[in-house]
């Protein structure tokens, strides 16, 4: 997986160590974890960087390895109230796979609340991963420390945690709990939460009474309840969140193999622009979409009178809005359109998303006579 491959979820080298260094080297540092979701901006957990304006907060990326750097961060926005951060890299970004380029904004999503159990993955720097490195030695001679990667694969219930308004995380615990007042996942709080290559939420406690195989996680979703709107707007700019709850990508099991997606070729060619608002945000949500070059070659593939009449606009939505327009004047070619998509995506919960979507659309427009 290259840097900036959305369509594959989580990607080691934006994952960031969180360091919040003290004024003063009496004072107690922080540590915690986080994701680059932009070239100079990265997601953590509010209480990670607490009070960070009287000290110096650093993100490191890549340690000990050979891409290893390590830049100055300011933090623009803390939600105690939602535990969200936003961290703008103050210093230089080195180039390659770090450029602006290879740094998109992550698919964001949710899950549906109900009777489900889903596969998540995360990955930070919790204290049990604390090890010597006896090459290294310190002053008086003992080795030096450091935090290796946590790779957190388990599941999440989704009916858990309600009343909190948390993702209930259960993953393989560590051998032991050693210090009575500290957690062996300290440190682990801001990693991203993946399930089906979307970012669905950030780890934010160990609650201990659950054990210690069960970490809970601050839900996307609840943004949008718990952040203010300038909040909101900073976090759209800056990290590519939805402008609104209704553009995260809806997690959904993936249709049977043996369903066929809906055919659309018969749908009027003068519909609304307000009938086609899903489908238009389904599509939006995909990387296969939102990137220009893979939309360029999704257009190339069908009839090429499309190709050369859709529409350019620099903005996405009127951009597949218009595409869509355009396709429903050519029947046959909305079925190519998004045949294409699903060859390059797969299957993923953004293609479950704009089947549902182009299933509901084609139920609303059936025709009179029965027939599809």
């Amino acid at each position: 997986m290259f840097a900036g491959d959305t369509r594959r979820g989580l990607d080691p080298v934006r994952v960031a160590e969180v360091l919040v260094r003290p004024p003063t080297a009496r004072g107690a540092g922080r540590r915690g974890s986080g994701y680059r979701v932009g070239p100079r901006w990265v997601l953590t957990a509010a209480h990670v960087v607490r009070d960070a304006e009287t000290a110096t907060t650093v993100v490191r990326f890549e340690a000990d390895r050979a891409d290893e750097w390590t830049a100055p961060a300011r933090v623009v926005l803390a939600s105690d109230k939602a535990d969200v951060a936003l961290l703008e890299i103050d210093g230089p970004v080195p180039t390659g796979v770090h450029t602006a380029a290879a740094v998109p904004s992550p698919p964001y999503g949710t899950v549906a609340d109900a009777d489900d159990v889903l596969p998540v993955t995360a990955m930070g720097f919790p204290r049990f991963k604390l090890r010597e490195d006896r090459m290294r030695r310190l002053d008086d001679g003992s080795p030096s420390q450091y935090r290796d990667s946590c790779h957190a694969t388990g599941s999440t219930s989704v009916l858990s945690n309600r009343r909190e308004g948390t993702l209930e995380l259960a993953v393989t615990p560590p051998e032991s709990d050693p210090e009575a007042d500290r957690s062996p996942w300290e440190g682990m709080s801001g990693a991203a939460v993946w399930h089906d290559g979307m970012l669905i939420g950030l780890i934010s406690a160990h609650h201990r009474a659950d054990g210690l195989g069960r970490l809970a996680a601050v839900r996307v979703d609840r943004w949008y309840d718990l952040l203010t709107d300038t909040e909101l707007v900073l976090l759209h700019r800056c990290a590519g969140l939805p402008a609104s709850a209704t553009g995260l990508i809806r997690s959904s099991s993936p249709p049977p193999a043996s369903a066929q997606p809906v055919g659309l070729a018969d749908l009027p060619d003068d519909l609304p622009l307000r009938e086609l608002n899903g489908l238009v945000g389904a599509l939006t949500a995909l990387p296969t979409v939102s990137d220009r070059t893979t939309l360029a070659l999704v257009l190339a593939g069908i009839d090429p009178v499309i190709a050369a009449m859709s529409p350019r606009s620099p903005a996405l939505r009127p951009d597949v809005f218009g595409i869509l327009r355009t396709c429903l004047r050519y029947p046959g070619s909305l079925d190519q359109f998004l045949e294409a998509i699903r060859l390059l995506e797969s299957d993923s919960a953004g293609v479950a998303r704009v089947d549902q979507e182009a299933a509901e659309l084609s139920r609303r427009h059936r025709r009179a006579d029965g027939r599809p």
